[in-house]
């Protein structure tokens, strides 16, 4: 069991915050839609709680009410989630770390997650592996409260749902300026930025995304030492 002290949770509740808005009305679509397609809260409950991966749910639905074959949707999954393997490397030693919750924090790491860890800097009195661990299952509750709540509620509500995703391009727009504001070196801003826009241009909004990501990795290992600041460069140094 993980314990944790008042300052800790509310430390990491306040952290979730900016989730919380984007992971909930999203989550209420989800519901509605996986309702559209005659599946009741339960199937929002267990889907939200063991695939959580907002963008691959929404794809989901269109499955489960066609009966896609299971090689279909594997591949799918792969390509749509394969972003996770680059971005989660940073990560992954801290997590083993972290003991019994490892395999929980590699499950739940979504963009979001991710986005609100990099800015994470846990004050005294703070345990900071208790926070991420706290930070990740208060997003996950949000995205789950969500899809319950638009499978129970959301056709019986007289309201256009359309517009309703770019919820989540505005909380991305919100964590980025958070960062920008708290980070020593704003390179690794301005690379990803780069790249992203360039990859959209030059491959268009279906496959722009993991060309992006694997530019900017790349990128960021090249230009690695200029972006770290004086403190990061006296911690690695022999």
């Amino acid at each position: 069991m993980v314990k944790a002290d008042f300052k800790t949770v509310k430390f990491a509740l306040i952290q979730s915050m900016p989730v919380l808005f984007g992971y909930v009305f999203l989550g209420i679509a989800f519901g509605i839609l996986l309702q559209q397609a005659g599946y009741n809260f339960i199937w929002a409950f267990f889907i939200s709680l063991t695939v959580f991966a907002g963008s691959l749910q929404f794809v989901l639905v269109p499955f489960l009410s066609t009966g896609a074959a299971l090689p279909t949707v594997l591949l799918m999954t792969l390509f749509i989630n394969s972003r996770h393997m680059f971005y989660g490397l940073s990560f992954v030693e801290r997590f083993k770390k972290m003991g019994r919750r490892y395999p929980y924090m590699v499950f739940s790491l979504t963009d979001e997650t991710y986005s609100v860890f990099c800015s994470l800097k846990a004050p005294d009195g703070v345990d900071e592996d208790t926070a991420r661990f706290l930070v990740a299952l208060f997003n996950q509750s949000y995205w789950v409260t969500g899809s319950i709540l638009g499978a129970l509620i959301g056709q019986l509500i007289p309201f256009d749902f359309t517009g309703i995703e770019f919820s989540m391009t505005a909380l991305f727009v919100v964590i980025f300026l958070e960062q920008w504001k708290t980070a020593n070196s704003h390179l690794p801003a301005v690379i990803g930025l780069v790249c992203g826009v360039v990859s959209l241009l030059v491959l268009g909004t279906d496959h722009f995304l993991l060309p992006a990501i694997m530019v900017t990795v790349a990128m960021l290992l090249l230009f690695k030492p200029l972006a770290m600041s004086d403190q990061e460069k006296l911690e690695v140094s022999p």
